[in-house]
């Protein structure tokens, strides 16, 4: 038995899902104290950017919305990708607008905590009516249009996705610690 396509994408789901529960702890932190954890900030935007959007949202737009796109959608099919697509620009968004709200309050402006409460708080509310939508409305009937070794192809293009993903996030690193390396103290 072959594993469908959507099963990684399922997969990286769950993993999201996890990311909510400690933003909304953070949220009542932020509203009980009014003082923003900027690392915690900080490494929000990075798990959303990083793996959210590029792992995941790279292998939907790049791979599978890609693909469908050259099969003959229905006209539901064909406007939930859009929406799903114009969703994933929402969200690319609303984490670029985070990060410059914590940058401004990390700079002293005090003002800046409500927009990295709103911030925060829509992406909240954002990723699991996005990937309950994916999961539950989405994802099956998608696999309808692709054979199963259209489907086969579409896995291993992921794993290679993944697998060229990583090489070039330790590349950046590399070559982040030849520059540290290569200034003298």
């Amino acid at each position: 038995m072959s594993v469908l396509p959507i099963s990684a994408l399922m997969q990286e789901h769950r993993l999201i899902e996890k990311m909510v529960p400690p933003i909304r702890k953070e949220l009542l932190k932020i509203e009980e104290t009014a003082v923003v954890n900027s690392r915690f900030i900080d490494l929000t935007v990075e798990f959303i950017r990083k793996y959210a959007d590029h792992c995941h949202h790279g292998k939907e737009e790049g791979i599978l919305f890609k693909e469908l796109f050259v099969k003959p959608l229905s006209s539901e099919h064909a406007t939930m990708v859009k929406v799903l697509i114009d969703e994933h620009v929402y969200s690319r968004k609303t984490t670029s607008n985070l990060e410059k709200a914590n940058e401004s309050y990390r700079n002293g402006n005090q003002e800046a905590i409500k927009d990295v409460r709103r911030f925060l708080s829509d992406l909240a509310e954002f990723y699991p009516k996005h990937i309950e939508k994916e999961d539950k409305s989405f994802f099956y009937p998608a696999m309808e249009y692709f054979s199963q070794p259209e489907q086969d192809v579409m896995l291993n293009a992921f794993w290679d996705f993944d697998r060229r993903l990583i090489h070039e996030n330790y590349a950046r690193v590399m070559d982040e610690l030849e520059k540290l390396a290569a200034n003298k103290p």
